[in-house]
Formats: C-alpha cells, structure tokens, sequence
C-alpha cells in the first residue's frame, strides 16, 4: 500500500520529553504528511528542540499552550489542527519514546481500508515486551483495562488504555471535543464517546518500548480520580444506550435486576441485624425471600451483561478511503 496517497497527521503532545523528542521526531516515517507537535508548556527545553528540528523538516508545526492543559488537551489541540490541514487520519504518538513510529502503517491500514474506524495498539499481544513492562504496571493495566471495557462498552478492545492510537477524520469530525477529558483520562473518554457513535474499535497487536522512563503520571491522583470517572462514564453510558436512545430487553433486565438485587441485600442485612441482636434465629421465610431475590436478581443482571457485551460496534461506520 502506497502511503504516500493520503494525507496522514501526527499529533504528539509534548511535556517534559527533552531526552526523547528528537529521535521520535526523525523516526516518523516519510509517508506523514503533517507532525503536529503541541508543548503543553513543558518547562524544559522541549519546544526549543522542536523548533530546531522543525527547521529541517517542513512537515513539523509546533503549537505552544501558555499554560499546561494535559495531555487531552494538548491532544484536542493538536486533532483540531490536523483537520485544519485536511488530515483523513490522525495518529497519536507520545514523545516518550514509548511509541515506535515504525508500528505506524499497522495503525493506519485498517483505517485506510475501511476496516475500522478508531484502531489502538494491543501491549499484550507481545509476551517479550510485556515481560518489560514493570509486574505493578502490568498488574494495573490489566485491572484498569477491564473496567475500562465495562465502562466505555467496548469489551472486545483488549489493551483499551493504551494511548497510541489511529482514527479516522470523518469520525473526528462527529466526536464533540470539547467535552473529551484533558487529563489522562483522555483515551477512556475518547472511548465513551465513541461508543456512542457507534464506532468500531480495532485491537492491532503493537509492543510497547520500556527504557526507564518516569512517568508524568500522579499514581494517587488515578486511585481517586479515575474511580469517579469510571463510574460517571458507566452510569451516563448505561442511561443513554438503553434509556434514551433505546429501549430493549437489556432496559427491563436492569429494570427489575436492580430493584431486585437491593431488596434482598437491603431486606437480609437489616433481618439478619434484628434478630442477631433479639439472639433467635430468623425464620425460614424470612431467610428464604431475600436470598432467592439475590440470586434472581444475579441470574437477570448476567443476561444483561451478556447483551451489553454482545452490543459492542462491530462494524465500522466509515468507508475506505
């Protein structure tokens, strides 16, 4: 496939990369059109590297914020420009170093082929570069990953926080921006959206690069921020799919599983306190309703994680190019 062909963009958002922007910069391959590079006011020498390789290659344009908005937000710059240029696919790479530009045509060739309308690179596909990875960043990853899958819909997108990433411009065009998350919740939020457009997400099997980098990342700030986020992306996901926009079987599952499922936890605590505290056992009755109403509730709900695992977008929505 010729490359060449097609107006490709590069956003890479910058912040504290000085050690590696360079070589990131003069590894993109020569198909890419445009390099968007935006210094989400990195206090290092960052955009002064950028600006010197931006003299050797046209392709680069260096977009400076005045103050430090995240990596979502230093993304949204950054897809808003490559539209301005009349990109038809747009690829983030991080300018860690994590990313390796060469893995770039797997990216984009789906997209291209009107395979797929968003396409995410898959680190656990590669047991050798997993093995790289640190055991506690594995271990989260792989903890995060699942709830994110619950989350956003998308429960066949193995590796859904991985942040190097291909989508297509039309489908850029339909997400409102504006309301992506500037932080690193960024990929997540992408997703919930997404989902809601119907997209087709496509898992490519691309293995991180490990070299001691640190990490901007605040550890503390994802045990309490991302939980939030996670449930709010859930519940407006949950509320929208089947209550708004639709109404299903998967609508009066939740509908009477729910209810259901409180009854007897709510019903059996309070019963079993009371007569723990009166020291006689309970009735049989009064055991029998609450578990039953457990169990029921258990059996409805599966179904209805069944059907919200089988509603995951299947096919793209965008054409070949």
């Amino acid at each position: 496939m010729d490359f060449f062909n097609y107006n490709i963009a590069i956003v890479i958002p910058a912040y504290r990369v000085e050690r590696d922007i360079e070589s990131i910069l003069r590894g993109v391959p020569g198909f890419v059109s445009h390099i968007i590079v935006v210094d989400d006011a990195s206090p290092d020498a960052t955009s002064d590297l950028i600006s010197g390789a931006a003299k050797a290659d046209e392709r680069i344009t260096l977009i400076r914020h005045s103050q430090n908005q995240g990596v979502g937000g230093a993304m949204i710059t950054g897809f808003r420009k490559a539209l301005e240029l009349g990109a038809q696919v747009v690829v983030k790479l991080d300018g860690d170093g994590q990313m390796d530009p060469a893995y770039i045509p797997a990216l984009i060739t789906p997209l291209i082929e009107g395979k797929a309308d968003y396409v995410k690179g898959n680190r656990f596909r590669d047991f050798e570069s997993l093995k790289q990875m640190p055991f506690i960043r594995r271990v989260g990853n792989l903890g995060l990953s699942f709830l994110t899958k619950a989350a956003t819909g998308y429960w066949n997108v193995f590796d859904p926080t991985n942040g190097f990433f291909a989508v297509h411009a039309k489908i850029l065009t339909q997400l409102p921006l504006e309301k992506i998350d500037h932080g690193y919740y960024f990929e997540t939020s992408m997703l919930s959206h997404l989902y809601l457009l119907d997209a087709f997400v496509l898992d490519v099997p691309i293995p991180a690069r490990y070299r001691g980098e640190i990490s901007n990342m605040s550890i503390q700030r994802i045990l309490f921020e991302f939980p939030v986020k996670l449930t709010r992306t859930f519940l407006r996901r949950i509320i929208l799919r089947y209550f708004i926009f639709d109404f299903s079987m998967m609508s009066i599952y939740l509908l009477t599983g729910i209810p259901l499922l409180l009854f007897g936890l709510i019903f059996g605590i309070t019963k079993w306190i009371q007569y723990y505290q009166m020291g006689i056992p309970a009735p049989t009755g009064t055991v029998i309703l609450p578990t039953l109403s457990v169990i029921l509730a258990i059996q409805v709900l599966l179904s209805a994680i069944e059907i919200d695992i089988n509603a995951a977008p299947r096919k793209p929505i965008t054409n070949p190019l």
